[in-house]
């Protein structure tokens, strides 16, 4: 156990001290490549800047109005017949806009429930199975450009739905 945990604090500093290491064989002036992505990423945190914004507003307009409250109860009776508990209605809404938002929530479950209760279990779960569907979306179709969508908002829900059947099931076993 002592390895793993010499290995997963060793593991950047190994990559950081690799790509230096690479660049220096190659030639290639490190500090300036450096400098030249931390500038285009300076740019790229400007340019999403109002698409991040919206969002935490919205999050925070969702928690606030009670509407997360209410979508639990009217979704939380029809998806306990399948072994999906009400109480992670909110939390499943959150994470499709909001990480931080939905890990604060995650947390207030872990308060009232604990942590190793069968609500508190799926809830961990499917915040590994499950993505932040509306923020990748909109930040990274913002960043490339794209305006049209296609299938990806539909085969992100179908895949947001297979992460929560797959949290249910390991819950359960």
């Amino acid at each position: 156990m002592q390895f793993f945990l010499f290995l997963s604090d060793m593991i950047v500093p190994m990559v950081i001290f690799g790509v230096v290491c690479y660049g220096i064989l190659m030639k290639v002036n490190v500090y300036d490549a450096f400098i030249k992505g931390a500038k285009s990423g300076f740019f790229t945190v400007i340019k999403i800047m109002p698409t991040l914004v919206a969002l935490m507003a919205a999050v925070g307009i969702l928690r606030a109005s009670g509407f997360l409250e209410l979508l639990s109860d009217w979704i939380g009776k029809r998806s306990a017949y399948i072994g999906f508990p009400g109480e992670l209605v909110p939390l499943t809404v959150v994470k499709m806009f909001s990480s931080s938002a939905a890990t604060g929530l995650l947390l207030d479950l872990y308060k009232e429930y604990g942590t190793d209760s069968y609500i508190g279990q799926v809830a961990s779960i499917s915040m590994s199975c499950t993505e932040t569907i509306f923020y990748t979306m909109s930040v990274y179709f913002m960043t490339a450009g794209i305006s049209k969508s296609r299938y990806t908002l539909a085969g992100a829900v179908l895949a947001t739905l297979a992460g929560l059947a797959a949290s249910v099931a390991l819950a359960g076993f």
